[in-house]
């Protein structure tokens, strides 16, 4: 909706929504004739959401330009980096983002900033499929040297074969969370959930099977059987190549990474602390108003207006464009009126773009549902990673991510911004993709232990994240063009969301090389696994079990 009023109504201990392109008064009409009426039973605004039609058109307009853009060069990225196959996964791609819009639509459902989330969260891991299987299919390659030439789909099928447990284990713990956010949490945490969920079943078609099926037809063609260099398998990449020679000692000094992380930790902890939380009128209950100004206004001569005005505790954010925005507890008109009077004062005319009006009630019960929710994600995947690897892996890979969340918690402390629905799903999506990379990496760990021969597990670990480290790395610079288109071309609405995912990538690329692998490799020493049992033979003569 660009310009109107969806109206939530409590009625007798239940709620109903009526939903138009209503003005102020009409939705106050609206409620006293609704209360008037035949029902007999009060009735109590919960929620209130007018949007200015500019507010509204710009808003989707800059979302879509930044998404064409981001995804775009993403695109380009996989295209020069893998060539042909990356050009196969840029189609698939573009077929993954049709298939998800239909499925939206199919729904009728409607995508708000969340569900924007789920969607990036959803490019990330198709991309991430992707380029595992690319970088994988490049190791068997430079292994089976001159017969991959002969036939180039042997590398690439077996490159399937070997990521098809990372890919399943990644999707799985993913897709576990949206259910659990889309049946516990509600309002936009609720979109979040189903749009994941959409992008995540449609990135596993996408990535698994359309990409294999086009690569499978295009490495018959004779004009690329005799230039195998065109596939982009046939060569390891800079990155890997000097990883190759000279496999960095990571493990060696996994204390002082682990210090490290905690100093980190700590740093985010006393801004939650000292600063404190700014939460979102989405939790507490309040009115947020977004005026716009005739002209540019200093964002403390605004707040010292509106405190003037008798609105101490007031919070108070402008921008360069013009833009006022304005939260207080107070919720009625004639408090509005006198905050708009007052930024007149010092900013001239303003007119209201965007007014959200939240009930102290739905802001308790968003809150407990999504924490409920994010709770109960988070024990799902730890219980899930403890039975597909060790409890030893499980809890690193949690404790990584746990470490990002805190930390992105932490930034938005100090930099003093506002903890709403957005930051939610933003902050749900960093749970994703620091999952997705533990995984991945703690995956080739155990392939490695497997046929470890009696190689040190300090060695085996380092060669996991330097096998690892061109996928984390091209996979983190897919996401980052969404992102930065985002936060450049997004506009105000997008600025703290992409920031928190900008955050929350970088942290979890970092979280995974230097404490879920380091965090793996201490609790292992100390509780190594049991030694398999040996397996009984039997002997042909005496017929005796050894």
């Amino acid at each position: 909706m660009q310009n109107g009023v969806p109206c939530g109504a409590g009625i007798g201990g239940g709620s109903a929504q009526i939903t138009g392109g209503f003005s102020g008064q009409e939705a106050r009409d609206l409620a006293a004739l609704v209360q008037g009426g035949a029902l007999p039973v009060p009735v109590t605004t919960v929620e209130q959401s007018t949007v200015g039609p500019t507010l509204g058109a710009e808003a989707i307009r800059a979302s879509a330009l930044a998404a064409v853009i981001g995804l775009a060069c993403t695109g380009l990225f996989v295209i020069v980096v893998y060539r042909l196959l990356g050009l196969l996964a840029t189609v698939a791609l573009l077929l993954y983002g049709l298939i998800s819009y239909a499925a939206v639509v199919a729904l009728g459902a409607t995508l708000t900033l969340p569900g924007l989330a789920g969607f990036v969260l959803a490019v990330g891991i198709a991309v991430d499929a992707n380029v595992l299987v690319f970088e994988r299919a490049r190791e068997e390659y430079a292994a089976l040297g001159r017969t991959a030439a002969r036939d180039l789909r042997r590398p690439v099928t077996t490159a399937f074969g070997k990521v098809w447990s990372a890919v399943a284990d990644s999707h799985i713990t993913t897709l576990l969370a949206a259910g659990l956010l889309f049946v516990f949490a509600t309002g936009p945490v609720k979109g979040f959930g189903v749009t994941l969920a959409i992008g995540v079943v449609t990135s596993l078609l996408t990535a698994m099977v359309v990409t294999r099926l086009l690569a499978d037809l295009a490495l018959r063609l004779p004009a690329v059987r005799r230039r195998p260099a065109v596939t982009g398998i046939a060569e390891l990449g800079r990155l890997r190549t000097r990883l190759t020679r000279r496999v960095p000692r990571l493990t060696a000094r996994r204390r002082r990474w682990l210090t490290g992380c905690a100093g980190l930790l700590l740093v985010a902890l006393a801004g939650i602390g000292v600063r404190g939380m700014e939460f979102g009128v989405e939790f507490t209950g309040g009115r947020v108003v977004q005026y716009a100004a005739d002209r540019p206004v200093d964002a403390d001569a605004a707040r010292a207006a509106v405190t003037a005005a008798g609105f101490p505790d007031a919070f108070v954010q402008t921008t360069g464009e013009g833009d006022v925005s304005v939260r207080v507890k107070e919720t009625g008109d004639g408090e509005q009126r006198e905050i708009r009077e007052a930024l007149t004062g010092v900013a001239g005319p303003v007119t209201v773009e965007r007014d959200d009006l939240i009930g102290p009630s739905l802001g308790s019960e968003l809150r407990t549902h999504a924490l409920l929710a994010l709770g109960l994600a988070v024990a799902a995947q730890l219980l899930y990673l403890t039975v597909r690897f060790r409890w030893t892996y499980a809890t690193a890979a949690v404790a990584a991510m746990t470490q990002d969340v805190l930390l992105v918690i932490g930034l938005f402390a100090w930099l003093g911004k506002p903890v709403d629905s957005v930051f939610l799903a933003a902050l749900l999506t960093v749970v994703g993709y620091s999952v997705n990379d533990s995984v991945v990496v703690l995956d080739r760990l155990r392939e490695l232990r497997r046929r470890g021969g009696g190689v040190p597990l300090t060695d085996l670990a380092d060669r996991a994240v330097a096998q690892t480290l061109p996928r984390t790395v091209n996979t983190g610079m897919g996401a980052l063009f969404v992102l930065v288109a985002l936060a450049v071309l997004g506009g105000d609405s997008l600025t703290d969301f992409s920031v928190a995912l900008l955050a929350g990538v970088v942290l979890g690329m970092a979280s995974t090389v230097f404490t879920a692998i380091p965090l793996a490799v201490t609790l292992e020493t100390r509780h190594p696994a049991p030694a398999p049992a040996p397996t009984p033979t039997k002997r042909r003569r005496t017929g005796a079990v050894v």
